[in-house]
């Protein structure tokens, strides 16, 4: 069953799908009925959403990157936290190993392919730490800073909207490199660090609090690079400050470079985890 699943994945028009999606996504006369549905499918959880009635978002959209209350996720308070991206699973974390990250159990891929082929970026965090995070359909669909930074850069890649659950992950090749993603790179207390939001099959569209909406893009399918190091006032975000959100479930990737960060030792592939809980912190926090 999953080989059918991966097969019909390799043949679907994936962005004409994803944009129809998104399309009906917005529509305020159907959000009701599209709410109730997916609330009774995937289980969702209002009760910490500063929202609770179905008629009350504006759409689909609205109620799936709906804001939590404020004191829903209270941040690690350890010494060098760094804290959770978002609410979901743990993919995979541990070591980037001679330039590769674990993918799924038996496949890795290239850190500069997941960079967009930019070798000078990868080498910042050659042997250096990363963390996925898969965010399922039920999530909170928030992205948030895993530690204090200023933008530096943000590099939009096209590609390909494969499902990032599980079964894909352990079934397509460079999945994540080839996915449509936002890198976005910050500079921190520890040198640099990319949160990458990685695009997936229906994914209606990817924002950012400093650009709206990033992903899909209207022009041609190109890698964009834009630069933030010389803007003023500076894209500067808090431990914990809201980065950007998924308009529908995807996948959000942290890079550290080598030395800087320790990783929770209690997490692991298939640790639920939420935005705002320890999953690391800063190595001379250790000495």
């Amino acid at each position: 069953m999953s080989r059918l699943f991966i097969l019909f994945q390799y043949l679907l028009p994936h962005h004409l799908l994803s944009r129809g999606v998104g399309i009906l996504a917005q529509n305020h006369l159907l959000r009701k009925l599209f709410i109730r549905t997916f609330i009774k499918r995937y289980k969702v959880d209002l009760s910490q959403a500063k929202i609770q009635e179905v008629g009350q978002f504006e759409n689909f959209n609205a109620f799936f990157t709906r804001e939590l209350q404020s004191d829903a996720r209270p941040l690690a308070n350890a010494v060098g936290a760094i804290v959770c991206p978002a609410d979901g699973t743990v993919s995979q974390l541990g070591n980037i190993a001679g330039g590769n990250l674990l993918q799924a159990k038996g496949r890795h891929y290239s850190c500069k392919s997941l960079l967009a082929g930019d070798a000078q970026t990868a080498e910042l965090f050659q042997e250096g730490k990363f963390a996925t995070i898969y965010l399922s359909p039920r999530d909170y669909h928030r992205v948030h800073m895993p530690m204090a930074g200023v933008l530096k850069k943000t590099i939009y890649v096209p590609g390909k909207l494969f499902s990032v659950n599980q079964t894909t992950a352990e079934s397509v090749p460079n999945l994540f490199a080839r996915n449509e993603r936002l890198i976005c790179l910050f500079d921190t207390e520890v040198g640099p660090m990319a949160v990458i939001l990685v695009g997936a099959m229906i994914v209606a569209g990817i924002d950012t609090v400093w650009a709206g909406e990033v992903c899909p893009t209207s022009g041609k399918r190109e890698i964009i690079e834009t630069d933030y190091a010389n803007q003023a006032p500076a894209v500067e975000l808090p431990l914990g400050g809201e980065l950007g959100r998924f308009r529908l479930g995807s996948t959000t990737i942290v890079l550290f470079p080598h030395g800087t960060v320790k990783f929770e030792s209690s997490l692991e592939a298939t640790s639920s985890v939420a935005m705002g809980q320890l999953l690391g912190q800063v190595a001379s926090a250790h000495e």
